[in-house]
C-alpha cells in the first residue's frame, strides 16, 4: 500500500514566483526577501509554494524561521506536512519532524508511507524509541506494516535504539528484503556489539546471490574489527577489488581499521598508500594502527607526513599520536605533540590526552611527574580513567605507597567499579602484601562485585571460536587441553617459569590449575596451533589486558612451536615469534 507523493504542477514550475524562489535556494536572507515578495504579491496563498519555501528555510539550516512560517499557515494539507517532516528530518531537526508528526497527527490528516519513513528515520537519529514504538503502531494501524520502505526504515530504528531483538523480527517478517534491509540488519548488529551475528547474517545475504554494496563492506569490515577475522576480511578486500568497487575514504578507512585491528599493519598501509582521497579519518586511522602494534617510531614519522601534505590533524589525530607514544615509550616525542596541540592548531586537551600523557609518563618511570600532571589538572578533569592509568602504572613499577594513594582517588570516585579492586589488588600482591588483597577481596565480595568474564577468539577457516578460562564447551575440550599440557611441559623445558605472583592473587573462585594453565588466550592458542598448518600465523583477540604468565608463556610457545602468534588484548598488539614479543616486555 502506497500513497504517491504530489509534486507541484508543470506550470507551477515555470511560474515566475516559483523561479524566484528556485534562485534563492537554500540561503535565509534571501528566502526572506522571497517571503516579503509572495506576501506582496499575493502568491502567498499558492500551498505548494509555500511548501517550497518551508523545504528551502529547512534546508537552510534556520529551524527557527521554519517553524515560523509553519505557525503562519492555516489549514496545513499532507504535501506540506511530508515535505516538513522529511526536510527536518534530512537535516537534522529530529524533534521537529516529530513534532510536526504529532501535529499531522492530531489535525487528522492521513498519513502515508512518505511519512512514516520520514518520522521513523527521524526516530532513529536520536535513539528514540519510547517515541518511535507508538509510530510503529500507528504504522500498523494504517496498514503500512508490510511497505517495504517502512519496514526498511524500521530496522535502523530499533537497531540504532539498542532493540536488536524487534530489529530482527520486522527484518524477518519482510516479504521481501532490499540490499538495505540487509544491510541496515548486519549495521545494526554491529553497532550493537553482536559482531558474530553481524557476519552469521552476512553469509546468508551473500548465499541469497543479492549484490553487496560498500555499505555492506563498511559494516561487514567493522564486524572483522572486532572479531579479529583476517581471512574474511582479506575475502572482502578481494572482492572489492576483483568487481572494481570504488574505494571511498569511508570504505578505505574500513579496510585499514580492519588490517591493524587483525594485525597486519603493512596491509592497511597499502590501503592507506593506494587511497585517492585521504581525509583526517583516514591518516588517524592509519596512525593509530601504527600505535596500538607498537610502532611508535613509524606513527610519528606518519604524523609529521600528516602535517606537512595532510589535513590538519584533529583531537583524536593527537589521542592516536600520544597513545603511540605511550606504548613505544616515546616521551620526548610525546610531551612535543601534546605541546603542538595548543601552540600549532589551537586544540584544548580533553580526557583522553590526559590519560595518555599520564600513560606515556608513567609506564616510562616518571611517576612523579605523572602523578603531578594529574594534580595541576582542574578538579572535573581528574577523571577516574585518569587515574587509572596512574595506578596501572604504580603496578608496573610496583610503587605500594602511591599506588594505594592513587587508588583512594579511584574508589572514592567510581567505588562501584570493580576492576579498581583487582587492580589495586594486584599492586599488593606484587609488593607481596597478601593480607591486604585478601582485604581488597573481602571488600568486592561485601560490595557484591565481581570481576568481569575474559575471553579471547580465533578465526580458523573463516569462522570464529569463543573461549573462556578454564572453558570445556567445546566438542574437542579433551585434544584441546592435551595438546596444551604438552605445549606448557614443552615450555618447561625450554625455560618457562609460571608467574606465581599471578597464582596468589588472582584468583577468583577458580582452582589454581585453572588460574594460569587454562587462561582464555592459551586454550585459544591449543586450538589455533591443532588446526592450522605449520608456518600459519595464529592470531587471537582477548577482551581484556593480557596477563604477565600468558605474555612469557606465548613467547616461549612461539619459539618450541615455531609459529608467530599475534595477540591483540584491550591495550594494544603483542606480536610473538621466535621466543620473542615485538612490545619488548614494555607493556
Amino acid at each position: 500500500m502506497e500513497t504517491k507523493q504530489l509534486q507541484p504542477t508543470q506550470s507551477l514550475w515555470h511560474s515566475p514566483a516559483y523561479q524566484v524562489l528556485l534562485r534563492a535556494g537554500p540561503r535565509l536572507k534571501p528566502l526572506q526577501q522571497v517571503h516579503a515578495h509572495l506576501i506582496v504579491s499575493g502568491s502567498y496563498r499558492s500551498r505548494a509554494l509555500l511548501t517550497k519555501l518551508l523545504t528551502l528555510a529547512c534546508t537552510a539550516g534556520s529551524i527557527l524561521y521554519t517553524r515560523q512560517l509553519y505557525f503562519s499557515i492555516t489549514n496545513p494539507d499532507s504535501f506540506l506536512f511530508n515535505a516538513l517532516i522529511k526536510a527536518s528530518s534530512k537535516f537534522g531537526f529530529s524533534l521537529d519532524a516529530i513534532l510536526f508528526y504529532r501535529r499531522m497527527v492530531t489535525a487528522s490528516i492521513p498519513q502515508s508511507n512518505y511519512t512514516f519513513t520520514a518520522v521513523i528515520k527521524a526516530c532513529a537519529d536520536i535513539s528514540a524509541l519510547r517515541i518511535g514504538r507508538p509510530i510503529h503502531s500507528h504504522v500498523l494501524v494504517r496498514g503500512y506494516g508490510s511497505d517495504l520502505f517502512v519496514q526498511a526504515a524500521l530496522i535502523p530504528f530499533y537497531a540504532r535504539s539498542g532493540d536488536v531483538v524487534e530489529a530482527k523480527n520486522v527484518f524477518d517478517r519482510m516479504p521481501e528484503r532490499t540490499v538495505i534491509a540487509w544491510n541496515s540488519m548486519i549495521s545494526g548488529y554491529e553497532q550493537n556489539g553482536f559482531a558474530k551475528e553481524a557476519v552469521g547474517l552476512f553469509y546468508r545475504m551473500r548465499e541469497s546471490g543479492l549484490e553487496f554494496d560498500s555499505a555492506t563492506f563498511v559494516s561487514v569490515l567493522s564486524a572483522c574489527s572486532q572479531l579479529g577475522a583476517l581471512d574474511l576480511g582479506c575475502w572482502l578486500h578481494d572482492y572489492i577489488v576483483n568487481k572494481s568497487f570504488d574505494v571511498s575514504v569511508v570504505l578505505g578507512t574500513s579496510l585499514i581499521n580492519m588490517y591493524t585491528k587483525c594485525g597486519n599493519v603493512s596491509k592497511a598501509r597499502e590501503v592507506f598508500d593506494e587511497m585517492n582521497d585521504r581525509n583526517v579519518v583516514a591518516w588517524t586511522a592509519m596512525i593509530s594502527g601504527y600505535g596500538m602494534h607498537g610502532y611508535g617510531r613509524e606513527a610519528i614519522e606518519l604524523f609529521r607526513l600528516m602535517r606537512n601534505r595532510g589535513p590538519p590533524p584533529n583531537g583524536i589525530t593527537f589521542v592516536a599520536v600520544l597513545s603511540a607514544c605511550a606504548h613505544a615509550g616515546l616521551v620526548h616525542e610525546g610531551r612535543k605533540a601534546y605541546a603542538r596541540m595548543r601552540q600549532d592548531y589551537g586544540l584544548v586537551p580533553g580526557l583522553e590526552h590526559h590519560v595518555c600523557m599520564v600513560d606515556m609518563l608513567g609506564r616510562a618511570g616518571f611517576l612523579n611527574e605523572a602523578f603531578r600532571y594529574i594534580n595541576d589538572l582542574k578538579r572535573e578533569e581528574q577523571a577516574p580513567a585518569v587515574w587509572t592509568a596512574m595506578l596501572g602504572a604504580c603496578k608496573m613499577h610496583k610503587k605500594l605507597d602511591l599506588g594505594v594513594q592513587v587508588a583512594e582517588h579511584l574508589l572514592a570516585a567510581e567505588p562501584g567499579n570493580p576492576s579498581h579492586y583487582v587492580l589495586l589488588s594486584n599492586v599488593y600482591a606484587l609488593a607481596g602484601q597478601m593480607d591486604r588483597v585478601e582485604t581488597v577481596r573481602d571488600m568486592m565480595i561485601r560490595k557484591g562485585l565481581k570481576k568481569r568474564v575474559g575471553y579471547s577468539i580465533i578465526e580458523v577457516g573463516q569462522k570464529s571460536f569463543l573461549f573462556s578460562m578454564g572453558d570445556r564447551s567445546h566438542p574437542e575440550t579433551t585434544e584441546i587441553y592435551n595438546y596444551l599440557d604438552e605445549l606448557m611441559l614443552r615450555s618447561k623445558e625450554a625455560g618457562y617459569v609460571p608467574a606465581s605472583g599471578s597464582v596468589m592473587h588472582e584468583l577468583e573462585e577458580e582452582e589454581r590449575e585453572y588460574a594460569l594453565r587454562y587462561h582464555s588466550e592459551k586454550l585459544a592458542l591449543a586450538f589455533g596451533l591443532m588446526k592450522t598448518t605449520h608456518g600459519m600465523t595464529i592470531r587471537i583477540v582477548k577482551n581484556l589486558r593480557m596477563c604477565e604468565d600468558c605474555h612469557s608463556a606465548i613467547k616461549f610457545i612461539s619459539h618450541t612451536a615455531n609459529r608467530e602468534v599475534i595477540v591483540r588484548d584491550k591495550l594494544r598488539f603483542h606480536h610473538f615469534k621466535n621466543g620473542l614479543c615485538s612490545c619488548q616486555d614494555y607493556w
